[in-house]
C-alpha cells in the first residue's frame, strides 16, 4: 500500500525479546511549484508528507490559502520525480511573495516559513449553514465513522485522519496523513476535484487537537461545525467564535465539550 513501509524492529515483552517487522507511516518530500499565467514559474515551498492523494493534497493546499478558488482555476498538475508542477488558468492572479515558504513545512507544521499569518486570519470563506443541528448521539455516530475509516492508521498507528460526516453521523469521505494540516487538504482537495465545495450541511472530524490552522482550513471549505478528538488551541477558538463556527472538543462517546456555536448542538 502506498504511504506504508516495512521496517525491522525488536520488540521487548517483560523478558522477552523478539525480532521481526513492522508496518510504519511514511513521510516524504513534495515539492510545488507553480506556472502562472505569465509564464513565470514560482516555488511554493517543501511539505513533508504520507505519499498518496498528493493531487488532492496539492489541490486542498491552494485552495485553503486562496490561491485557487474553484477546480477550473487549475488548468493541470504535473507530477515530476522531484516536484508536481501545478499550472493555473488564466484567471488566476498569483503572487509568489505573498505564498512562498521560505522554510520546509514539516509534518507537524502548516503554516511554517510563512512570515505572516495575517492573511490566513482575514481570509473570508463561504457563509456557513445555519440549517444544520446535531445531537450527541450523531457525534457519536461520527467519531465511530472516523476511527473505522483509518486504514492508514490502524496498520501503523501514525497518521492523522479528517473526515466528512453527515448530519446523521455517517462517513461521506476521509483522508489520512502523517501530518494533520496535508490531511485536511487531501480531504478538502477530494471535495473540490468532486465539485462539493463549499460544504454547506456537513460535519468535519479531525482525529487530533483543533489548531488555528485547522480551523481556518475549514472555515475556507464552509464547514458549519468542527468536531476535535483533542482540545482546541485558543487561537482556534477565537477563529471559530469570530466566523460562527461550532467548534466541539474532547470529543468522545456520549462526552464532548462545546467551545463555541453551541446553538448547532440540540
Amino acid at each position: 500500500m502506498e504511504g506504508i513501509e516495512s521496517r525491522p524492529i525488536v520488540r521487548v515483552e517483560n523478558k522477552s525479546i523478539i525480532r521481526e517487522n513492522d508496518t510504519v507511516s511514511v513521510e516524504s518530500p513534495l515539492s510545488i511549484k507553480i506556472l502562472d499565467k505569465n509564464g513565470l514559474e514560482s516555488s511554493l515551498g517543501l511539505l513533508m508528507r504520507t505519499p498518496g492523494e498528493d493531487s488532492d493534497l496539492v489541490r486542498g493546499l491552494l485552495y485553503s490559502e486562496g490561491i485557487i478558488s474553484s477546480e477550473s482555476d487549475i488548468l493541470e498538475i504535473q507530477h515530476h520525480s522531484e516536484y508536481n508542477l501545478v499550472i493555473l488558468s488564466d484567471e488566476v492572479s498569483f503572487n509568489p511573495e505573498e505564498h512562498n515558504r521560505k522554510l520546509t513545512m514539516t509534518s507537524s507544521c502548516g503554516i511554517c516559513g510563512k512570515e505572516s499569518i495575517s492573511n490566513l486570519i482575514h481570509m473570508h470563506g463561504p457563509e456557513l449553514s445555519k440549517n444544520i443541528f446535531v445531537n450527541i448521539e450523531a457525534i457519536s455516530n461520527a467519531i465511530s465513522s472516523l476511527q473505522n475509516g483509518q486504514n492508514f492508521f490502524s496498520s501503523t498507528g501514525g497518521t492523522h485522519a479528517c473526515a466528512r460526516i453527515d448530519n446523521s453521523g455517517s462517513l461521506i469521505s476521509i483522508a489520512e496523513d502523517i501530518g494533520r494540516h496535508n490531511a485536511m487538504d487531501k480531504l478538502i482537495g477530494n471535495a473540490l476535484k468532486n465539485d462539493y465545495l463549499p460544504v454547506k450541511n456537513e460535519i468535519v472530524v479531525v482525529s487530533g487537537r483543533a489548531s488555528f490552522e485547522l480551523v481556518q482550513k475549514s472555515l475556507r471549505a464552509g464547514f458549519p461545525i468542527m468536531v476535535a478528538l483533542g482540545a482546541p488551541s485558543s487561537l482556534a477558538i477565537d477563529l471559530a467564535l469570530e466566523h460562527g463556527m461550532t467548534l466541539v472538543g474532547f470529543a468522545k462517546k456520549n462526552k464532548i465539550t462545546i467551545f463555541s456555536g453551541s446553538k448547532r448542538i440540540v
